[in-house]
């Protein structure tokens, strides 16, 4: 058999809650609302606050949904101390009779702007952040890669040509004591620089 926690504070609420339903129906009654008419004023006035308190929970922009709470708080914290003795209900004032008589349309309009209003959800602390896909990963630097050209194979020299050359070059070693280098060679034979070099490394 489960056990029933009873629960402080919700007794309280009941409590507080029967109270001012009560002071709300007196008055009401004492306004000229009789019957059935002055049972429903407080169940108005507790609609309208539970839809103010509603919607400040569930908007960003929140600030009518305050004034229509402070509005039905004050009816009913109002009901509540006109009941306490300072009021005659049995000689109830014009104006305040009028305000009673008033009051179903006022919290008609109350009850319909906050709930067909537009809502706007609560701020998001960063609405950036959380609407934007997660970054990719940054891409790794492709290296810089040096393609080395292979070396072009020597050209075919004429034999003559490279025994003249051959000539040229020790004759010009006997006279100074050193190889002969491309430009001297080239001079001598008279062709371009690459046959100089490669006629020079054939010789090598």
């Amino acid at each position: 058999m489960s056990r029933i926690r009873i629960d402080a504070v919700l007794i309280q609420a009941v409590i507080a809650g029967a109270l001012s339903f009560a002071h709300l129906h007196d008055l009401a009654e004492a306004a000229g609302q009789d019957g059935w008419k002055a049972w429903a004023y407080p169940i108005s006035v507790d609609l309208l606050l539970v839809a103010a308190w509603r919607r400040m929970r569930t908007t960003a922009d929140n600030r009518a949904a305050w004034a229509w709470f402070i509005i039905a708080l004050a009816a009913s914290l109002g009901a509540n101390i006109a009941t306490a003795g300072l009021l005659d209900l049995g000689d109830v004032p014009a104006w305040l009779r009028i305000l009673v008589a008033g009051w179903p349309a006022l919290a008609f309009l109350g009850g319909t702007l906050l709930v067909h209003a537009p809502a706007t959800a609560p701020a998001d602390p960063d609405p950036v952040a959380a609407a934007a896909p997660p970054a990719a990963p940054a891409a790794e630097p492709v290296p810089d890669v040096t393609v080395e050209r292979a070396p072009e194979p020597a050209p075919e020299l004429p034999p003559a040509l490279l025994d003249h050359a051959r000539k040229l070059a020790d004759a010009h070693q006997t006279a100074t004591g050193a190889r002969i280098d491309p430009a001297t060679l080239r001079a001598r034979l008279g062709v371009p620089a690459p046959l100089a070099d490669a006629i020079t490394a054939q010789l090598a």
